[in-house]
């Protein structure tokens, strides 16, 4: 074991202990949620997605960062899709709901995913995760690809990445490895990974679901470091 990883895993256990012994913290986390969802949802992506691909580096290479990594341009991607992914969890939840209600006849959908947890519920957070993960997942998955391979191509810095516009039409056609997106990105994780792991996130309280949500992909993060 490295220095590097005694410090990273004291500061994950001295940030945890802050959340589960300092009651204010607690309170000030889900206050500071409730009132300002979308720059805590940025916050929170930005800090446990590069952490996922921080881990991930770790597995492949032994480090937790290098030259060309590009912290600060991840950081700012992770932030930006934190916000997306909120809207979109918030829009999956609403529509499925009228959805189930008004499209399928369903009409107690709406109650059971207000209600407690039964097996009403875990139907209806099964349904948004089916549907938020087969329509969104793809195009978000094939953005931060896009977005990875932009970051790598100029330098991993700020400047860099804002040095020119992204040459999204190039980098689909010629550089991302298809046989992994869609064979296995696509294909595996969000059935095998995604579905179940979205559903469980819809099950938990509005509070906490977006940042289980990033937590899960610092998971993805380690699971992809074993693809590679």
């Amino acid at each position: 074991m490295k220095k590097t990883d005694i410090i990273t895993i004291v500061v994950v256990l001295a940030v945890l202990g802050i959340f589960a012994f300092v009651p204010s913290a607690l309170n000030w986390f889900e206050n500071t949620t409730k009132e300002h969802g979308m720059v805590m949802s940025f916050f929170k992506f930005a800090i446990l997605g590069t952490f996922g691909e921080m881990l991930a580096l770790r597995i492949r290479k032994g480090v937790y960062c290098e030259t060309g990594f590009g912290l600060l341009p991840k950081m700012l991607v992770w932030g930006v899709l934190g916000v997306v992914i909120a809207s979109a969890m918030t829009i999956f939840k609403t529509g499925t709901q009228a959805l189930l209600a008004g499209g399928f006849g369903i009409t107690n959908a709406p109650l059971w995913f207000a209600g407690s947890l039964s097996w009403g519920k875990f139907f209806v957070a099964l349904c948004i995760s089916v549907l938020m993960n087969t329509l969104f997942a793809p195009v978000f998955m094939t953005f931060h690809k896009i977005t990875d391979i932009h970051i790598a191509e100029t330098g991993g810095t700020l400047g860099g990445f804002f040095s020119k516009m992204i040459p999204a039409q190039d980098i689909l056609a010629n550089k991302i490895n298809w046989d992994v997106q869609y064979g296995f990105v696509f294909k595996k994780t969000i059935p095998l990974f995604w579905y179940p792991a979205h559903t469980i996130t819809f099950l938990l309280p509005g509070t906490y679901q977006v940042v289980f949500a990033a937590f899960l992909g610092v998971v993805l993060g380690l699971i992809l470091s074993i693809k590679k």
